[in-house]
């Protein structure tokens, strides 16, 4: 058993290499992408809907109140990237029940990667939603001196968002590993089933730290109401 898929090496030609990381993180998108493509090509308008479109909307419905819950007001905007977020990580959980799989959520590189996309989504929703200038302006707030802290910030929350989602996974992993050496029958399966809510939390809880880092740039700012007038 890998602790990580970055161990597993399929091929390798100097520096480029085709590791367990990459390899299942294509596994992932393609069956994404295919079941996406599967499950929207026969939507109906009206009213007599199959079982899997009203199941899909209820699972689309869901993701939008919570994103709406967060303080984004039109969610329908945010679903794209929020959703595939949490799809992606809820995904990479439950193909631990595959034999063989190890999820690419265990390598730092791809939560890395994950939290650089949130990194890059923030400013381009502030930046639609307020434009440039009122973007920029949200770093010099409430005085310029906040400017480096608030830079600092930024880079942090990045930062900490990959390393809580690679920390948690990686540690299921380890203890599965540990328990497969001293009772191979039964804590496993236990844990299995553990790592799998885990893993879902974990996606709930990365999807809903986006769309909150989303909503505090997307917010603008209330001026200070002006001072009343003294009595003379």
């Amino acid at each position: 058993m890998h602790l990580s898929p970055d161990q597993i090496v399929y091929w390798q030609y100097g520096f480029l290499k085709l590791n367990g990381t990459i390899a299942f993180t294509w596994a992932l998108m393609l069956v994404l992408t295919l079941g996406s493509a599967l499950v929207t090509r026969k939507l109906s308008m009206d009213l007599n809907r199959s079982r899997w479109q009203n199941l899909l909307e209820i699972v689309v419905t869901g993701i939008e109140k919570q994103i709406e819950d967060v303080g984004l007001r039109h969610p329908e905007k945010y679903i794209g990237f929020l959703g595939t977020l949490f799809l992606f990580i809820a995904l990479a959980s439950l193909c631990t029940i595959i034999p063989g799989y190890e999820p690419p959520t265990g390598s730092l590189s791809t939560t890395a990667a994950l939290a650089l996309c949130v990194l890059v989504a923030v400013p381009m929703f502030g930046i639609e939603e307020q434009g440039l200038g009122g973007y920029l302006k949200s770093y010099v707030e409430p005085t310029i001196i906040m400017l480096p802290f608030n830079i600092i910030s930024e880079l942090s929350r990045t930062l900490a968002l990959a390393v809580r989602l690679f920390g948690n996974m990686m540690s299921g992993t380890m203890i599965l590993a540990i328990l497969l050496t001293i009772t191979p029958f039964i804590f496993p399966i236990a844990m299995s089933a553990l790592g799998l809510l885990t893993g879902m939390v974990q996606a709930y809880i990365f999807s809903i730290l986006a769309g909150v880092y989303i909503a505090s740039a997307t917010r603008a700012r209330k001026p200070r109401p002006a001072p009343a007038p003294t009595p003379s």
